[in-house]
């Protein structure tokens, strides 16, 4: 399956990490295929691995379990599974992958993990804070969301309106540093953060993995991939032009 607007033009070998819990599930293996559409190969990282992110070219944090409260200074509120070895491993990649500067994608808990990471905080259970939206799962993109106009994820949605799942109870609530709010729902709940240094760093509440049927949220992956390939030249030829995007035949995991 690859998306016929990439030129078959062959790249070196790009690897991607995608962080998940020790049992891979559907979530993770769409998230491997939106990123083998545009050429890159995925490695998956189990709670507890020490993959060195250095041999990455990129890094998605992706859903799950929630964040244990303990890493933003509070007790748990709600009954909900944990997985903190997850955590510490999260924790970990993500520090290797500011100090390297490789683009890392975070979804739903990694968008949150991302935040916690940079000492913002969230809200435990937004169900009962809810006014103009019903909290039910949502595997359709059937919630609005609001872009930032200037935001990396407005141009790769190309609108500053568009329709997104919801399947999390969990939302941010005190932003952490060098992040901006780049989307929100109609409560206001952040919906997409980014940061704001040369890294590209982007983390989303929903889940653009079940919406790979839709040419909007394939382009975060795309985007995405763009950003592992130009760090890649980077590092491998620093004065390369990286202004185009390629397409080579990937490879994953079984």
């Amino acid at each position: 399956m690859r998306d016929p607007s990439i030129p078959e033009i062959e790249l070196p070998g790009l690897t991607i990490g995608i962080s998940g819990p020790s049992r891979r599930g559907t979530a993770h293996r769409l998230i491997s295929m939106g990123l083998r559409l545009y050429g890159a190969h995925t490695h998956y990282i189990r709670p507890g691995s020490h993959t060195n992110v250095e041999l990455l070219d990129g890094l998605v944090l992706s859903g799950g379990t929630h964040v244990h409260p303990e890493r933003y200074g509070q007790k748990p509120e709600v009954s909900a599974r944990y997985d903190q070895r997850r955590d510490a491993t999260d924790y970990r990649l993500l520090e290797q992958a500011e100090r390297t500067g490789i683009p890392v994608l975070g979804i739903c808990r990694g968008a949150q993990f991302i935040n916690v990471f940079h000492g913002g905080s969230l809200c435990q259970n937004v169900t009962p804070i809810r006014v103009h939206t019903r909290h039910r799962p949502l595997l359709l993109p059937m919630q609005t969301v609001r872009l930032v106009k200037d935001s990396r994820l407005a141009k790769a949605m190309q609108g500053l309106t568009i329709g997104a799942n919801r399947i999390h109870s969990q939302a941010i609530k005190r932003l952490g540093q060098n992040l901006r709010v780049v989307a929100v729902d109609n409560d206001l709940f952040v919906q997409a953060i980014e940061n704001q240094s040369g890294q590209w760093m982007l983390g989303l509440q929903w889940h653009p993995e079940y919406l790979l049927y839709h040419g909007g949220h394939r382009q975060i992956f795309r985007q995405f991939v763009h950003a592992a390939l130009n760090f890649k030249r980077g590092r491998l030829e620093p004065d390369s032009d990286s202004s185009f995007f390629e397409q080579a035949p990937g490879r994953s995991d079984p």
